[in-house]
């Protein structure tokens, strides 16, 4: 990992690669390894970019809320040290949230975009209950917290089959700190709807959603690109396609990276 500093934060992020830039931004409890598969495949003919978000990974925390705008943020100061003018976004679930502020903020600099079981719209009133909800939680217990959370993320056939596979992704959720999970929570239940961008913006964009997603509903969130050209990706399982769809995954990043 390479290190920057951004408002005196440490920011962690690597480099792999040459061509066309592609940045792969996690979702929260995750951090930039869970890309590690697919980065081998993609860095063959492109600059992979990989940046662990504000308290995740080996990034320091900068507050008490994260806010998608000051992810966003982190993103072009990288991107900028760098010296990256264009680049196609590739977002996990609140890596999708951070792509899509990030669109907003430096439009000029996205080159596709890749909204991976995520969304474009805000946090219904249920779901900003919810991350309330889950602050105490993890104030409480810590540990338990994210035991549960990893496990609910994966289809529930998924979490028999692929029980190592889950062990690996919560030893990396526990890594995050607790002020950072906290901030990442406040902020995703403030972050803004964003769904004007899959209709006006000009650059190829796909949605990847799961069927059998527990975090997000399948049928509610297609309706998000009705009347888009926002293609649709869909796998027949949870919320974690890296893990549990990785091939058809990287056949799908490299099928639109030609588009880009």
């Amino acid at each position: 990992m390479k290190f920057t500093l951004y408002k005196n934060t440490k920011i962690a992020y690597s480099e792999t690669g040459k061509g066309t830039t592609i940045v792969l931004l996690h979702g929260f409890l995750e951090n930039s390894t869970m890309w590690d598969t697919h980065i081998e495949v993609l860095a063959k003919r492109n600059r992979v970019v990989c940046i662990d978000l504000l308290g995740h990974g080996q990034t320091d925390c900068l507050g008490y809320v994260h806010s998608m705008e000051d992810q966003a943020d982190v993103v072009y100061h990288v991107l900028h040290e760098l010296k990256i003018r264009k680049a196609v976004l590739i977002g996990h679930s609140m890596g999708g949230y951070v792509a899509l502020a990030f669109a907003e903020l430096y439009p000029e600099m996205v080159k596709g975009l890749l909204l991976m079981n995520s969304t474009s719209r805000a946090d219904s009133e249920e779901r900003k209950t919810n991350r309330d909800r889950a602050i105490k939680a993890v104030k409480q217990n810590y540990t338990s917290f994210i035991r549960m959370s990893i496990a609910n993320l994966f289809s529930e056939e998924n979490r028999e089959r692929l029980t190592e596979e889950i062990e690996l992704v919560r030893n990396e959720a526990l890594k995050t700190p607790l002020q950072g999970i906290v901030a990442a929570l406040e902020g995703m239940k403030v972050r803004k709807d964003r769904e004007v961008i899959l209709h006006f913006a000009t650059y190829p964009m796909i949605l990847i959603l799961g069927k059998k997603d527990p975090v997000l509903n399948y049928e509610e969130n297609k309706t998000q690109i009705e009347n888009t050209k926002v293609e649709l990706v869909t796998f027949e399982d949870g919320h974690m396609s890296h893990v549990e769809n990785r091939e058809e995954l990287s056949t799908v990043f490299l099928g639109f990276l030609k588009k880009t």
